[in-house]
C-alpha cells in the first residue's frame, strides 16, 4: 500500500483531490482511502499500484503543489539527514563570504556549477576557498549575524522528529563555523561539515582534510542508521545540489529541496513549492503535533 501526499502551496480543494484520484486510476493503480492532514493544505489519497507510475501522473498536474509517494508503512522516518546550504538555511555561507571580500560573483559561478554537478564538488571547494586567503576571521561572525536566516519550516521540522524520539544529523560541504551554530539553534543531533583553516586571525585560503561532500553524506546515512539499528529505507534526507544526491539515493524518501535538475531527478519526491513544512505532512503529521 503506498499514500500520494499532496501538499499546496496555496489552497487544495476536494476537486483536485477527486482529479487526483482520477489520475492515479488513469496510471493503472486502485485509489483507496482519502484522508485530510489539514484542510485545504494536504491531503493522504492511498492507493495499490505502480508507485513510480502514479507519482509521474501526479506530479506537476497541481498549480504550487508538491505530491510526495511512498510506501504506507515507512511514512512515519526514523532519522533525517538534512544540507545545510539552501536546504536549512537561506544562502550559500560561501558565497557571503566572498561578498564580504568583494569577490561574490567570481564564487557564486562556481558554487552554482559545483551544486549542478557541472564541476568536482572538492577542486570547487578548494578553489573558491583558496580565493578567500588573508579575509579577517571576525567576518564570519559578521556573516552570521547578517546574513544567515533559517529556511522556513526547519525548526518545526528537526523539532518535532526529535521530539517523537528520530535523531537528525546536519551534514554539509559547508563549514563548522556556520553549520555548529546552525544546527544547535534549529535542534540537530549532531552537525558534521568543513573546517576553515585560521592562523593569526584571518583566513588561510585551505580547508581542513578530509573534506565533507557527497561520499561523507551519504556514508553518515548509512553508519547512522547501522548505529540506530534500522533500515536505511526508514531515513529521510532532504538537499539540493547534485553533492547531496548520494544520499538522497540512499535514503528511503530522498527530497529534493527547490533543488537543481540533477538532484530533482535523483529524488524519490521533489519540493518545488513549499517550505521544510512540507516534509511534516509528508510524514503524515498534523499541525498540532509540530514542535514550535
Amino acid at each position: 500500500m503506498f499514500i500520494a501526499t499532496l501538499i499546496a502551496s496555496e489552497k487544495l480543494g476536494q476537486g483536485d483531490i477527486s482529479a487526483a484520484a482520477d489520475r492515479i486510476a488513469a496510471a493503472g493503480a486502485k485509489p483507496g482511502a482519502i484522508g485530510w492532514i489539514e484542510d485545504a493544505v494536504a491531503c493522504d489519497i492511498g492507493f495499490d499500484g505502480d508507485a513510480v507510475a502514479v507519482r509521474a501522473a501526479l506530479e506537476g498536474a497541481f498549480a504550487g503543489t508538491d505530491v510526495v509517494v511512498q510506501e504506507a508503512a515507512r511514512r512515519r522516518r526514523k532519522m533525517l539527514i538534512a544540507d545545510m546550504d539552501s536546504t536549512m538555511i537561506t544562502i550559500e555561507c560561501i558565497d557571503e563570504l566572498a561578498d564580504y571580500a568583494g569577490i561574490k560573483a567570481q564564487v557564486a559561478d562556481v558554487t552554482e556549477r559545483a551544486m549542478h554537478g557541472e564541476l568536482d564538488f572538492e577542486g570547487a571547494l578548494d578553489a573558491r576557498v583558496a580565493l578567500l586567503k588573508g579575509l579577517d576571521a571576525s567576518v564570519i561572525d559578521r556573516c552570521h549575524a547578517e546574513r544567515v536566516v533559517i529556511m522556513g519550516g526547519a525548526k518545526p521540522l528537526v523539532r518535532t522528529m526529535r521530539a517523537n524520539g528520530h535523531d537528525c544529523y546536519l551534514v554539509s560541504g559547508g563549514f563548522t563555523v556556520f553549520a555548529d551554530r546552525v544546527a544547535e539553534e534549529i535542534g540537530f543531533t549532531r552537525a558534521l561539515s568543513n573546517i576553515l583553516e585560521i592562523e593569526g586571525g584571518v583566513l588561510t585560503g585551505t580547508v581542513a582534510r578530509p573534506i565533507v561532500g557527497a561520499a561523507a553524506k551519504r556514508e553518515t546515512l548509512l553508519a547512522e542508521a547501522t548505529a540506530h539499528g534500522f533500515d536505511p529505507a526508514d531515513c529521510l534526507a532532504v538537499g539540493d545540489g547534485a553533492n547531496d544526491i548520494p544520499m538522497i539515493e540512499a535514503a528511503g524518501l530522498g527530497i529534493a529541496y527547490h533543488a537543481k535538475p540533477k538532484t530533482a531527478a535523483a529524488a524519490s519526491a521533489r519540493i518545488d513549492h513549499n517550505d521544510l513544512r512540507a516534509l511534516l505532512y509528508a510524514q503524515g503529521y498534523k499541525r498540532s503535533e509540530w514542535m514550535a
